[in-house]
């Protein structure tokens, strides 16, 4: 091509090679050394005066060298008059920092474009961003290409029963990359997924937000502290209503008569909830029950629970359901069969036959590797670990404060001064203050601060936290699978391989869980860090490594790992660059191939 000079870093001169090549001239003449301190100088020895110049520098084992290399190359281009610059990264560094991960944390990718604006560059021609609205943080035009074409021609050359595989995708975040190499092929998709912070206790079916709201749980909630401080806050919400009573948090004993100062309990409201809608019973209870007479009580907690609409509520037998008198005013409304009935109904079964259902696999993860369900969970889990004391500490202070305001409310007389719910300028109690929500919130962020409901953190992990968990021996990690692959050959697939664990992960999950014959790892970035590449090798359930020659792979770890395929990404750059330097369209370069 004429009024053109390619330069090559020192990232990836094959690279280059290749690109002069399949365009029929050399690299240009450029001396990159570095003095006594490590400082990088660069001397260009040809003419660049109006000609389209076109760096190459991907990363390497020194990124930052090859960084502060291509600015220093695009600031000597730019002093030489050139007519435009375009930096090729095939492999665009820093890329998996698109995003703050704490808030006094960097957006380095964005830095590192606006030092590319500075420097003097006029575009970008990459491969396979890690996050592609990172094209945003240019001021310059970028050109996102993607190894998904060639990736497809070589399943479709080298795969014997392609059209049988599933793709899969080992994270969530990866889930638009699987599914579009799925579209291109025509073939099923599925997801793997870890979680490393699932703690059953308490967990979603023990909340007290979820037991008030009708749904069952086999744990015992109406002991439950949380609960009894649940019942204060709605009956004391409903007495208020109840005929101008000024009534406290009740639980089957309590009621003064707050408007009359008396200091003599109603009779109407002692004895437990297990008799017959009496006077004293509680609006909340009688409402569930079907006495559509009582006035809706206007505790937006308390309408949450008392929904008129209920399927459940014509059905609810005379006596409050079991549970509902254990300590506490609680009422469940059961809203969804229980085994018991379900069995005497003849269209149970017909009507709770989900066949996806079958497609979603479980498992234990310990170290990275996939264990029996009977193998001993270490000492410290995810499930049991961090949030223990945090739970255990949130239960017994919402005990003390239950326990104080239950003695409180029934020593409470009218005259006595033992209560304050007949004073309407008393002030309210610090535990009405709080939600019980949040308080359980906070104490689950205070786990080491791995939450992210106060935005603390991300809400998602990254590739490195994800990582560590996995390399942890005292973690136990839930892995699980969704989509059929039983039988199939599975086609695991992310942007980059930077380290072994989630890849061995996901693979023996799809081979000893799901059943699948043949795993492929796919990936356009081959970064290969500390042993990467061999743990790989050395898994049994991983068949093949396909990566792009985007990264450079060291010749000594590829030499040892025999199931390593490398694809050639030097034709589809090398097309970009002639596209670009014409003023064609690139738009072919995105379009999959038929053979």
């Amino acid at each position: 091509m004429r009024q053109t000079e390619i330069f090559s870093g020192s990232s990836h001169p094959d690279l280059v090679d290749n690109i002069c090549e399949r365009l029929g001239q050399k690299p240009g003449k450029a001396t990159l050394k570095k003095f006594s301190n490590g400082e990088t100088c660069v001397e260009i020895h040809t003419s660049m005066r109006d000609q389209d110049v076109f760096i190459v520098q991907s990363g390497s084992s020194k990124i930052n060298d090859n960084v502060m290399e291509l600015l220093i190359m695009i600031s000597a281009c730019k002093g030489g008059s050139a007519k435009s610059i375009t930096a090729v990264m095939p492999y665009f560094p820093y890329s998996r920092q698109s995003k703050k991960k704490s808030h006094r944390g960097a957006i380095t990718a964005r830095m590192l474009a606006n030092l590319l604006h500075v420097a003097g560059v006029n575009h970008v021609i990459t491969i396979d961003l890690h996050a592609s609205q990172m094209q945003g943080f240019f001021k310059c035009p970028v050109d996102n290409l993607i190894a998904e074409p060639l990736i497809a021609r070589w399943i479709r050359l080298h795969v014997p029963n392609w059209r049988d595989a599933v793709v899969v995708s080992k994270n969530p975040g990866g889930t638009k990359r699987v599914t579009s190499l799925a579209d291109a092929l025509k073939l099923s998709f599925g997801i793997v997924t870890t979680d490393s912070r699932r703690r059953p206790d308490p967990g979603m079916s023990s909340s007290a937000f979820f037991g008030a709201v009708g749904i069952e749980s086999e744990d015992p909630l109406a002991t439950d502290p949380s609960v009894a401080l649940l019942n204060g806050i709605l009956d004391g919400a409903t007495d208020e209503k109840d005929e101008g009573r000024g009534g406290g948090f009740g639980d089957g004993t309590i009621g003064s008569s707050g408007a009359g100062g008396g200091g003599a309990k109603s009779p109407t409201r002692s004895g437990t909830r297990s008799g017959h809608h009496s006077r004293g019973t509680s609006s909340l209870h009688r409402r569930v029950n079907g006495n559509s007479a009582v006035e809706v009580p206007s505790s937006p907690l308390v309408r949450s629970v008392t929904r008129p609409d209920s399927s459940a509520a014509s059905s609810v037998p005379s006596s409050p359901p079991t549970g509902a008198a254990v300590g506490g005013s609680l009422v469940r409304v059961q809203t969804t069969p229980s085994a018991a009935h379900a069995a005497d109904e003849p269209d149970a079964d017909a009507q709770y036959t989900d066949e996806r259902a079958r497609d979603v696999i479980t498992g234990r993860l310990i170290q990275g590797h996939i264990v029996d369900e009977d193998h001993p969970s270490p000492a410290f889990s995810a499930a049991s670990g961090p949030s223990a004391a945090p739970s255990l500490r949130f239960r017994s202070q919402t005990a003390t404060t239950a326990g104080t305001t239950g003695t409180t409310a029934t020593t409470g007389g009218g005259g006595g001064g033992g209560s304050d719910d007949g004073d309407p300028d008393a002030p309210m109690p610090e535990h009405m203050m709080s939600s019980f929500v949040s308080t359980a919130s906070s104490a689950m962020r205070g786990a080491g601060g791995r939450h992210a409901l106060g935005g603390s953190v991300d809400a998602a992990a990254t590739s490195e936290e994800e990582e560590e968990e996995l390399r942890n021996p005292e973690l136990e990690t839930t892995v699980t699978l969704v989509g059929n692959v039983r039988d199939r050959p599975v086609f695991i697939v992310d942007d980059m391989i930077d380290k072994a664990g989630s890849w061995v992960a996901a693979a023996e999950t799809v081979v000893k869980r799901g059943g699948a014959t043949k795993v492929y790892c796919f990936a356009t970035h081959g970064l290969f860090g500390g042993d990467c590449l061999r743990e790989m090798n050395e898994c049994e359930c991983i068949d093949g490594i396909v990566v792009t020659n985007s990264f450079p792979v060291p010749r000594e770890k590829a030499l040892g790992c025999a199931k390593l395929v490398v694809i050639d990404v030097g034709g589809l750059l090398a097309e970009a660059i002639r596209r670009n330097h014409h003023g064609e369209s690139i738009s072919q370069l995105y379009m999959h191939s038929v053979d």
